[in-house]
């Protein structure tokens, strides 16, 4: 891999790091530079991923935990001395028409994919601030999804919540500019990660994403990691406030029907 050390002496928070997007963000970030406190689930792999790496920090957590923005933020803080870039990149993806939604779904989607961003967000602030002061910026990077653009059938908690996470990310950037820290959304098109693999298995879904891409192929969980590495780079430093759209063009088009 040719890089450029772009994230030389940052600290990095980032979670769901055990796989897809969240995993190829930890690596990149690592071999840019940066020291990386990797999060997920207590029963995901993260422990044994990033085993004897020592620019990697694991932490098994759910980030819904009460204390798991407190266990995040502590390890970056004891491990490698203050905290530059935060990414926060779990998420789920409940599927069901609204006429048959369970309320478990719908509350599930937004504990994981809004509250839990927002609780993070809010205790890893005021570190974000006092590291600022010394190096004078700091990075806020949610992960949305282009269905805050749009959707489609049984996407309604899905959907629902990641515009909460654009209005929630464009706020924090209004909030923390002045102190040099940006907050900005990337909105993933269809990215073939272990979370979609039954999705895209259907040939016809697969094919109707492939045709409604502009580039005419499913995302990889690296399109989303280089994307994110922009915002966390210092060429992003008056990007703030922004949904970056990293979906291959489908949103050039009317975007696809999917079976549902």
């Amino acid at each position: 891999m040719n890089t450029s050390q772009r994230l030389a002496g940052r600290v990095a928070i980032i979670t769901g790091g055990a796989s897809g997007i969240g995993r190829a963000t930890v690596e990149l970030f690592a071999a840019e530079g940066a020291a990386v406190v990797a999060v997920d689930r207590p029963e995901s792999a993260i422990l044994s991923i990033y085993a004897g790496q020592p620019r990697i920090a694991a932490l098994a957590v759910d980030v819904t935990a009460a204390d798991a923005p407190q266990q995040m933020v502590a390890l970056a803080l004891e491990k490698f001395g203050g905290l530059d870039i935060l990414f926060n990149n779990a998420g789920v993806v409940p599927v069901s028409p609204v006429s048959a939604m369970p309320d478990e779904d719908w509350a599930r989607a937004f504990e994981v994919n809004v509250h839990a961003v927002m609780r993070t967000c809010r205790h890893a602030i005021p570190v974000l601030i006092e590291r600022a002061k010394s190096t004078g910026r700091g990075r806020i990077i949610n992960t949305g999804s282009i269905l805050a653009h749009f959707t489609d059938h049984s996407c309604g908690a899905y959907a629902a919540s990641k515009h909460a996470v654009a209005g929630l990310t464009k706020t924090i950037a209004k909030e923390v500019g002045r102190f040099g820290i940006t907050a900005n959304y990337l909105l993933p098109g269809a990215i073939e990660t272990n979370m979609t693999a039954g999705l895209f298995a259907v040939p016809e879904v697969r094919a109707q994403w492939e045709q409604a891409a502009a580039v005419k192929r499913l995302g990889r969980p690296e399109d989303i990691a280089r994307a994110a590495l922009l915002l966390a780079s210092d060429e992003a430093d008056f990007i703030t406030g922004h949904g970056l759209v990293v979906d291959g063009g489908v949103t050039v088009t009317a975007g696809p029907q999917l079976p549902m």
